[in-house]
């Protein structure tokens, strides 16, 4: 039925009522009654009308605090539209709140920052990640203008030229940060902050990787063509002479050989297609083996002693074993003659480890965040000289991450160093179990 109708027709019968009630009244009481009874009932419908709005203009005042009338006639039906309109009402308002709760929840977890302003640069809103880029503080630092928060003239230019169709990258608090403005709704904008500091040094060290890793190749590839040409070109050398050459030919082979199979060990430690398949590590076989091989290494230039006081171990035996070897080789290569190498395997309240001290000519503190990149090298003057690769530490660091293990490095210069490969307890192996059966 038209809802025109559902509204008049009570409404017209309650009137009906109201004057067929009278003209009852008129026939048995007379004209007087009759019109008394008539206008008693209209005042009274008025009136009742008038009370249903007072109360009807209170809930609106209120609309949470009171409750909603039941109501008499057509006040009924419209009560009882308003209250499935409050209950909507308080359903989207709980829908909204949840969102809100999520986007803030999301907002506050995501890694780039987000800032919100206004068209004249005011900020309204901004989550941690924009305060840890930015140093702001959206407690303190809401309804300020951003262009004096950040006091970078860089930004400013950003701003204040508009031209956001390309990002600007920053350098902010020690942090390469890379802003983006978008333009939000007719009166808001939003400042976008992504921390490309990690990135950055990850492409700083390819770059290095590359450069170094040519010059290595290069070195000993320089060599080998130079005496090949010279062995072209004067085919009757003194036999001495074509030894001599043929020796350096063969050492420098030998040192190409050994960087590239330290790069395919890297690659192989760092890729997720050869998993770890551990095995019972026999701690005192591996260093008593690696003890004499860096023994033939020293050419009795060294003196050595190894202490076990630890337990066998589940792991990699290969790459538990080139992790060790590195240590100490890198031990014998920078101790002068005559030096002092230790080699402790040892048990403690948090895990077994392995510590390497010698009395070598050791590093300023100033190298100690960078040993384990690639290539890096305390004293470039001597890496011809100790014939290392360059590499040794960082295959010792990633072998020591895929056990659940830290390097810990200690060292003045001119007094040695102490490293010390530290494991998780978890990896002692059990006194009556071996993988190996």
């Amino acid at each position: 039925m038209n809802p025109k109708m559902l509204f008049w027709m009570p409404a017209a019968l309650r009137l009906l009522m109201v004057f067929v009630g009278a003209a009852v009244a008129w026939l048995c009481f007379g004209a007087v009654a009759g019109l008394l009874l008539c206008s008693a009932s209209l005042i009274m419908l008025v009136i009742l009308q008038l009370y249903y709005l007072y109360r009807l203009g209170g809930w609106l005042d209120n609309p949470r605090g009171q409750k909603l009338p039941d109501g008499w006639g057509a006040w009924t039906d419209i009560f009882s539209r308003l209250y499935r309109l409050r209950r909507d009402d308080e359903k989207n308002q709980a829908e909204l709140s949840e969102w809100l709760a999520r986007f803030r929840q999301a907002m506050h977890l995501l890694p780039d920052g987000v800032v919100i302003m206004d068209d004249v640069l005011f900020l309204e809103w901004c989550n941690p990640a924009a305060e840890r880029h930015l140093g702001l503080q959206h407690g303190r630092d809401k309804g300020m203008r951003v262009t004096n928060l950040i006091r970078n003239p860089d930004f400013i230019d950003y701003i204040i030229l508009g031209r956001y169709d390309q990002p600007l990258l920053l350098t902010l608090r020690d942090r390469k940060l890379v802003i983006q403005i978008i333009p939000f709704e007719n009166r808001r904008q939003i400042l976008v902050t992504h921390d490309a500091t990690e990135s950055e040094r990850i492409d700083m060290m390819r770059r290095d990787f590359i450069a170094n890793a040519s010059h290595e190749l290069r070195t000993p590839l320089t060599v080998i063509n130079g005496f090949l040409e010279i062995a072209q070109e004067h085919p009757n050398l003194e036999p001495h002479v074509r030894a001599g050459h043929l020796k350096m030919m063969i050492e420098q082979g030998q040192r190409m050989q050994n960087l590239i199979g330290d790069m395919l060990t890297l690659t192989r430690l760092e890729s997720i297609d050869y998993p770890m398949r551990p095995e019972r590590v026999h701690i005192e076989a591996m260093l008593k083996n690696i003890l004499q091989e860096v023994e033939v290494l020293s050419a009795g230039q060294h003196v050595f002693s190894l202490r076990i006081d630890g337990p066998d171990i589940n792991g990699n035996t290969e790459e538990l074993r080139s992790a060790f070897n590195n240590l100490v080789s890198n031990a014998v290569r920078y101790t002068p003659v005559g030096g002092q190498i230790d080699l402790i395997w040892q048990n403690t309240q948090n895990g077994p480890q392995f510590v390497v001290r010698d009395t070598g000519i050791g590093f300023s503190a100033e190298h100690m965040s960078r040993l384990t990149e690639r290539f890096y090298r305390v004293d470039k003057s001597r890496s011809r000289e100790t014939r290392g690769t360059g590499l040794g530490l960082a295959i010792v660091k990633h072998v020591l991450l895929r056990h659940g293990g830290t390097l810990g490095v200690e060292s003045s210069q001119n007094k040695g160093s102490v490293f010390t490969a530290r494991l998780p307890a978890s990896i002692v192996a059990s006194e009556t179990t071996d993988l190996l059966t």
